[in-house]
C-alpha cells in the first residue's frame, strides 16, 4: 500500500481567497458572516449568510470560459489552480491518466438554474441558454479542472450532500493508497446563496434566524439557533509520498484513515444513536492504525444545529470511549465561515491538516451557554498551541452519509 501526503491547497470561502488569507483570519478567529445583500430578503427571516465576497477568477478563468460557468464550478476551478501552484508542480512528469480530479458537490449550478427557470416562466423555453445543462450538472467542476490541467485520471464528482467534500478526499486518498492514481486534485465546491435555496432550508427549521453576526453560528452552545448558508471550495493536491519525497516537495500532512458509512435512519436527521458517525470515526482510526486515545483533535461537522452537534457528540463518545472522548480538542470552523456544504468537508480538511502541521486548534467562537448534552471540550476559552499528531475531520450529510478523515503530522 501507498502512503498519501497533502502537498498543496487552495481555497476561496468567507474567510479568504487563498489559504494564506483563510489561516490567517481562522487564527484571528475572524468571522466571515454578512448580511443578505445579493437580493431583497424582506420577505426573509434569514438575515445572514457567509458569501465570499468580491470574487474576481479573471486571473484563472478568462471573461468567456467564466460566462459559461455557474459560480460554484468557478470556485473549484481557481481553488483547483491555487492548489496546484502550491505544490510547487504541475505534475507532468506523470502519466495523464495516474492524475485523477474527484471533486464534490452538495447540490451544483443552483444558480444557473434559477436563472434559466425565471427565463422559461418569462419568455419560453426558446429563450433557455444552450449552456444551461452543462453549467448547471455537479460533475462539471472537475470536468473543467481537468480540460485546464489536462488531467486524464478517474474523474467523477461525489454528491452526498455535506460530507461531499470529505467523501471526494477519502476516495482520491484510496486511489492512490491502493495503487490507481499517483496524484489527485480533490475537495469540494458549492454556491448556492440564492433565494430558492434559502427559503427550502428556511422551510425545513434549520437556518439560523439571528441577525447578528457574532451570534448567528454558535456550535455546540445551548442557544443555537441552526446553522448559517455559506460558499466557497476546497482543493487539495494529494500524491504518493515517494513521487513528493523525490522532487523534494513540502509536505503539509499526511492521510492516513477514511470511514464512510450511512446511518440508514432518516432523509435529514442524523441517527439519534450516532451509530453510523460512530462507525465511520472507527474505520477511519482503524485504517490508520491508531488508538483512540491516541486522537489529539477532532474538527467536528459541528453545524450549530440542535440535532446534529447533539448527535456528533454521542457518536464520538460512542466512538471513542466517553472519558477519552472528553480529553480531546473538537472544535468547529463552521463557527467563522457557517456551513459550506459540499465544500465544507474539504475546507475543513485544509484547517485539519494545518493544525497538525503547526500544532495548533482554533476557537469555536460565539459559544457562550453550556448545552448538557454537549459535552465535550469545544476549545471554547481560545485557541490553543498543542500537540496535534494525529486528528480526525467529521462531515455528515443529509440522506444519512458520514464520512471521517484520519489525519497526521507528517513524519518520514
Amino acid at each position: 500500500m501507498k502512503r498519501v501526503v497533502i502537498t498543496g491547497m487552495g481555497t476561496v470561502n468567507p474567510l479568504g481567497k487563498n489559504v494564506e488569507e483563510f489561516w490567517a483570519n481562522i487564527k484571528e478567529n475572524k468571522l466571515g458572516f454578512s448580511h443578505i445583500d445579493q437580493f431583497d430578503n424582506s420577505n426573509f427571516d434569514i438575515k445572514c449568510v457567509g458569501a465570499v465576497k468580491d470574487f474576481d477568477c479573471s486571473e484563472v478563468i478568462d471573461k468567456k470560459e467564466a460566462r459559461r460557468m455557474d459560480r460554484f464550478t468557478q470556485f473549484a476551478v481557481y481553488a483547483a489552480d491555487q492548489a496546484l501552484k502550491d505544490s510547487g508542480t504541475d505534475l507532468k512528469d506523470l502519466d495523464p491518466f495516474r492524475v485523477g480530479v474527484i471533486v464534490g458537490a452538495g447540490i451544483g449550478g443552483l444558480n444557473q438554474m434559477e436563472i434559466e427557470h425565471s427565463k422559461y416562466l418569462q419568455k419560453g423555453p426558446g429563450r433557455i441558454s444552450v449552456f444551461f445543462v452543462p453549467m448547471m450538472i455537479s460533475n462539471m467542476a472537475g470536468g473543467m479542472i481537468s480540460m485546464k490541467t489536462g488531467f486524464k485520471g478517474a474523474n467523477f464528482p461525489i454528491v452526498t450532500a455535506c460530507a461531499s467534500g470529505s467523501h471526494a478526499i477519502g476516495e482520491a486518498f484510496r486511489k492512490i493508497k491502493d495503487g490507481y492514481l499517483d496524484a489527485c486534485l480533490t475537495g469540494g465546491t458549492e454556491s448556492v446563496i440564492t433565494e430558492f435555496t434559502l427559503g427550502g432550508f428556511n422551510n425545513m427549521k434549520a437556518l439560523s434566524k439571528s441577525d447578528d453576526i457574532t451570534k448567528c453560528s454558535t456550535p455546540f452552545d445551548a442557544n443555537r439557533q441552526g446553522f448559517v448558508l455559506g460558499e466557497g471550495a476546497g482543493v487539495l493536491v494529494l500524491e504518493e509520498l515517494e513521487h513528493a519525497k523525490a522532487r523534494g516537495a513540502k509536505i503539509y500532512a499526511e492521510i492516513v484513515g477514511y470511514g464512510a458509512t450511512g446511518d440508514a435512519y432518516h432523509m435529514t436527521s442524523p441517527d439519534p444513536k450516532g451509530e453510523g458517525s460512530a462507525k465511520a470515526i472507527e474505520l477511519a482510526i482503524e485504517e490508520a492504525g491508531v488508538k483512540p486515545e491516541e486522537i489529539d483533535y477532532i474538527n467536528s461537522h459541528g453545524t450549530s444545529t440542535g440535532l446534529n452537534d447533539k448527535y456528533e457528540t454521542l457518536a464520538i463518545k460512542n466512538a471513542l470511549g466517553e472519558e477519552n472522548a472528553k480529553n480531546i480538542a473538537v472544535n468547529s470552523t463552521k463557527s467563522m465561515i457557517g456551513h459550506l456544504l459540499g465544500a465544507a468537508g474539504a475546507v475543513e480538511a485544509i484547517v485539519t491538516a494545518l493544525s497538525a502541521k503547526e500544532d495548533f486548534v482554533h476557537k469555536t467562537v460565539g459559544y457562550e451557554t453550556p448545552d448538557p448534552e454537549c459535552d465535550l471540550d469545544y476549545v471554547t476559552e481560545g485557541n490553543r498551541n498543542v500537540k496535534v499528531d494525529v486528528a480526525l475531520s467529521n462531515s455528515l450529510g443529509f440522506g444519512g452519509h458520514n464520512a471521517t478523515l484520519c489525519i497526521k503530522k507528517y513524519k518520514d
